[in-house]
């Protein structure tokens, strides 16, 4: 019977700070990954917010389309008129060309990031305790809400961006205008082999980036506010005014880190296509 207790006991001891942290990090997989890099592995966490922030992204922008009126807007129509004036005033800055579709692009770009990124929000343990009082918790033992928090997220979006890089430098400059670039720019056709290599790395290190800085940034406020609910748990006053006071601080400074990585995404998306539309 001691053994048994000791044994029980073991089970649902406290988890450490590490393990905390460990395990809110951790994704709801379609099974446990044992190397770095495991194509075969989906996190359908990320998957399903991703689509979730898609599908809200789409629907306020009909509903906002719905009730746009000509007269005296409302608030929601005002808001909205904003971000697609700003949006659009960014593309024609930047895109020097047919922007039928490089526009709604950006806006599209810009409102799905903004409502992945915004969902680092809701509170850590939210789902978790949603998952153990309805008994989930053996099934769904990891989750995480945030898909731009992700690697596979944000890269899965930079690669989109790559085709369509690739698909404006073919349609603007042609098939021979854009192999001729790459073999060409910018040092001359008599150095072919190092232009076409110095392009390639270029392309390259424009998608990683774009996945990186998103990604760096988004995990990099999740893990502060895993801190932040770690000092919340040390159960003294300090831990408790200093969870109150810290996390306040940094919800309100996380909007601006929300919403500016949203931009940065989009412009950088909208540089990127621009130049696939400029020749060296």
């Amino acid at each position: 019977m001691a053994t048994e207790m000791a044994t029980a006991g073991a089970e649902h001891h406290a988890p450490t700070a590490s393990e905390y942290i460990v395990h809110h990090l951790g994704h709801f997989s379609t099974h446990h990954q044992d190397k770095i890099v495991d194509f075969s592995i989906i996190n359908i966490d990320t998957l399903f917010w991703s689509i979730f922030a898609g599908v809200v992204g789409c629907f306020l922008m009909y509903c906002a389309a719905r009730k746009a009126t000509s007269g005296v807007p409302g608030r929601f129509q005002a808001a909205v008129e904003m971000v697609v004036e700003m949006v659009d005033n960014q593309a024609k800055s930047i895109v020097h060309g047919d922007r039928t579709f490089i526009a709604p692009l950006a806006l599209t770009v810009f409102v799905w990031v903004a409502l992945m990124n915004s969902l680092d929000f809701l509170p850590v343990d939210m789902f978790s305790a949603f998952f153990h009082a309805v008994g989930l918790d053996s099934v769904i033992s990891h989750h995480r809400v945030v898909p731009t928090a992700d690697l596979n997220g944000t890269m899965g979006i930079a690669l989109g961006v790559f085709a369509l890089m690739i698909y404006y430098n073919f349609k603007i400059k042609g098939a021979g205008g854009f192999i001729h670039e790459l073999f060409a720019a910018p040092f001359g056709i008599w150095l072919a082999p190092f232009n076409l290599l110095l392009n390639i790395i270029e392309f390259a290190a424009k998608t990683v980036s774009l996945a990186m800085r998103l990604f760096g940034n988004m995990y990099a406020g999740e893990l502060l506010f895993l801190l932040i609910a770690l000092l919340g748990s040390t159960a003294t006053a300090f831990g408790f005014f200093g969870h109150v006071l810290a996390g306040s601080l940094w919800a309100i400074f996380h909007i601006l880190i929300v919403f500016l990585q949203a931009f940065i995404f989009m412009m950088l998306t909208l540089v990127y296509i621009g130049q696939a539309h400029e020749g060296h």
